[in-house]
């Protein structure tokens, strides 16, 4: 039997880059969409590269971009793939405010553009659409599936888009379209610029005596944190379920940053306070208080449960940032054991 094809954008990306991971272990054969650059930005997955040439390469990039419609139609024609999943966006929130227009094009019409290059090829594809919690912006949590959506950011509000293009195109044209509404999930191959990675970072880097101090916003926003490879594993189960439905994932715990910067900063014996200064650069415009998700229908539906919560994941992410300093590189890769 031939093996599933399985396209993936954002596949450079942290959950990209574990879903690529995920699917070669079940005996995929991965497609990716990275966008053709002056240097190599494939740091998060030079360690799953196979030669080009060997006949039983799994793993295949493609040049493209998610603004480029006509690009996407033709990789949806000749790949064919039996799974598709959009992964990629301008993710960062806080830069979503500078570049609200560049936001709305790809990680909302993104969107459309792929759904309809999947709809132009008349694939039967199964669909994943990466919908996130900051469409729940300002509704009070806990939140679920049925929560209404108030986003306080472009990025959630392109998100919101999304989301919704991708049902309608589900209830339009029968595609097996779904949205993984994900929580904050976070690992050692979390972007350096995103609030987890630059605390933990720093940490290690203080620690050593490289950094002296650590600039933050707001420390009293709560979120729900979980640990990205398990989130990747509940996108594919998404796909594998009888019928296209919508499910948030996340863990149903609520910490703060400032929780966050104690369990870090504790891991490598140091106490933040003396450390962390206020910089009103990072406060964005308009705040999202806090985000803490249901995972209930995910559990029942998929049989999908979180492990690691917050307190556990810090620790993880200093560990490795603490080795990879030691090693004197980024180390944008660790290892996980997938499930069979």
């Amino acid at each position: 039997m031939e093996p599933k094809r399985a396209f993936i954008t954002g596949i450079t990306g942290q959950d990209g880059s574990y879903l690529a991971e995920l699917l070669l272990s079940k005996g995929y054969e991965v497609h990716g969409l990275i966008r053709r650059a002056s240097t190599f930005n494939t740091v998060r997955l030079d360690h799953l590269f196979q030669d080009p040439h060997d006949p039983d390469h799994r793993l295949t990039l493609h040049y493209g971009d998610l603004t480029d419609g006509s690009r996407l139609v033709t990789l949806m024609d000749s790949i064919r793939p039996q799974e598709i999943y959009n992964l990629a966006a301008q993710s960062h929130v806080r830069v979503s405010f500078d570049e609200p227009e560049y936001t709305g094009d790809t990680t909302g019409l993104g969107t459309t553009r792929l759904l309809e290059a999947m709809r132009l090829a008349g694939l039967e594809s199964r669909y994943y659409q990466a919908s996130s919690s900051e469409m729940f912006g300002a509704t009070p949590p806990p939140q679920n599936e049925s929560t209404p959506f108030y986003p306080r950011s472009p990025y959630g509000a392109a998100k919101v888009y999304s989301y919704w293009m991708t049902k309608n195109y589900r209830e339009a044209f029968g595609l097996f379209a779904v949205n993984g509404i994900l929580f904050n999930h976070e690992s050692p191959r979390r972007g350096e610029t995103f609030v987890t990675r630059k605390i933990t970072r720093a940490a290690a880097r203080i620690a050593a005596g490289v950094q002296s101090e650590l600039y933050m916003g707001n420390l009293d926003a709560v979120r729900d944190w979980g640990y990205a490879p398990e989130y990747v594993e509940a996108m594919w189960r998404m796909l594998q379920h009888d019928t296209p439905q919508d499910y948030v994932v996340a863990t149903n715990t609520a910490y703060t940053v400032r929780d966050f910067l104690s369990f870090a900063f504790s891991r490598v014996g140091l106490e933040w306070e003396k450390y962390v200064r206020f910089d009103e650069r990072y406060i964005r415009p308009t705040e999202v208080d806090a985000l803490v998700g249901d995972y209930g229908l995910a559990e029942r539906e998929l049989g999908w449960t979180p492990s690691v919560t917050t307190p556990r994941l810090a620790e993880l992410m200093v560990d490795h940032d603490v080795k990879a300093l030691e090693g004197g590189g980024s180390h944008l890769t660790d290892t996980v054991d997938w499930p069979v």
